[in-house]
């Protein structure tokens, strides 16, 4: 038996190859190395989508399309203003777009509704974030991007460039990843078939889990409680003897570098403080080190979450909307699963080993 599936083929996909062994990620035959340099959210979505990168004139229609999607129905508004204040983001946007999905009558999902949910998942975010703040959320501008966009939501000020490619670089680099637990997730719910929400919001819920993506601001939390560079070897030593997990550290499919890990670093050194990055480095180095003499026969190396909390936090982002922010890049890798999924559909239902007690008679208590 595999547990937890591993190494088991359960489905054939186009969109996305994790080579683990030789630390290579392609989308739809496109290294991520050579996506990171030249395209945008909006190019690599189009990549999943179609299968293959935009012309101008696509890439300009596409743009337009996530623009003029742009909104919320105020019932959603209402759904969010509503929630308590102390929520949790990926709870809010889990319900966000089961209240955008309400009356969906399980219509067969289709490239529009993927475009239009992608546009409106941030807006969820950035609504959420700030009403729980006290402020009143404000309407998207259609003359930036959608990196843009997201952080002129939240923030009320259009990102620098800086920010706008250090934000776009990240939105491409975890936009999919194989059969990871999420978008398995959202491929089950679609195999029944069910409508796109439903599948989104059970990818959402994966997501939410802090072994599959809630875990990028923790690595900051780490960060804090270090300190100084000079403290990471003691701390670091002092919590694995308390059998606590490094934050950042190890993944089950890459057995060398993540490349998506590496690019991150070179984003994080170009737009983190200094001093930050310094520490984040000395943190990495040490780490690295101690797990491997702790854990010879093991290949360890940071994953994509280490340096993902350094650049989310550098283009202003709360740590407490890592995860969320990581579910509006995911969905482009989502959708294109799910329309995958119902285009060549069979219900996924894997079978069980049963491990429990051997057959026996039931007595009935008036003979007991």
């Amino acid at each position: 038996m595999n547990k937890g599936l591993e190494d088991i083929v359960v489905a054939q996909t186009k969109l996305s190859r994790v080579d683990g062994d030789n630390g290579t990620l392609i989308f739809c035959g496109y290294d991520i190395r050579e996506l990171a340099r030249f395209a945008t959210f909006e190019d690599a979505a189009y990549l999943l989508w179609h299968n293959e990168l935009p012309t101008r004139a696509q890439l300009t229609a596409l743009k337009q399309q996530l623009a003029d999607a742009r909104g919320l129905p105020d019932v959603v508004l209402r759904v969010l203003r509503d929630l308590p204040r102390d929520t949790a983001p990926m709870d809010a946007l889990r319900t966000g777009v089961s209240a955008l999905g309400a009356g969906s009558q399980l219509a067969r999902p289709n490239l529009a509704q993927a475009i239009a949910l992608t546009a409106q998942v941030p807006l969820i975010v950035a609504a959420f974030d700030r009403m729980r703040r006290g402020r009143e959320p404000l309407a998207p501008r259609a003359d930036l991007d959608h990196a843009a966009n997201y952080l002129y939501l939240l923030s009320g000020t259009a990102p620098t460039s800086t920010q706008n490619r250090a934000l776009n670089t990240y939105l491409v680099l975890l936009a999919d990843h194989g059969l990871n637990a999420s978008t398995f997730a959202a491929r089950v719910v679609a195999s029944t078939l069910s409508d796109l929400h439903s599948s989104i919001v059970a990818a959402i819920g994966a997501l939410k889990g802090p072994l599959h993506g809630g875990a990028p601001s923790r690595v900051l939390d780490m960060l804090d409680a270090i300190g100084a560079p000079a403290n990471a070897e003691t701390w670091i030593r002092a919590a694995l003897a308390r059998k606590e997990r490094l934050m950042g550290f190890g993944h089950r499919m890459y057995k060398t570098a993540d490349p998506r890990a590496e690019i991150l670093r070179e984003l994080a050194c170009a737009t983190c403080a200094p001093e930050f990055f310094a520490r984040a480095q000395m943190v990495e180095e040490t780490g690295l080190r101690i797990l491997r003499a702790q854990k010879p026969g093991e290949r360890l190396y940071t994953n994509v979450e280490f340096y993902s909390a350094a650049v989310l936090n550098a283009v202003g982002l709360p740590r407490d909307l890592f995860t969320a922010t990581f579910a509006v890049s995911r969905m482009a890798g989502w959708t294109a699963h799910v329309l995958e999924q119902v285009a060549d559909n069979r219900i996924i239902r894997p079978d069980a080993e049963y491990v429990g007690r051997a057959p026996s008679s039931v007595i009935s208590l008036d003979n007991q």
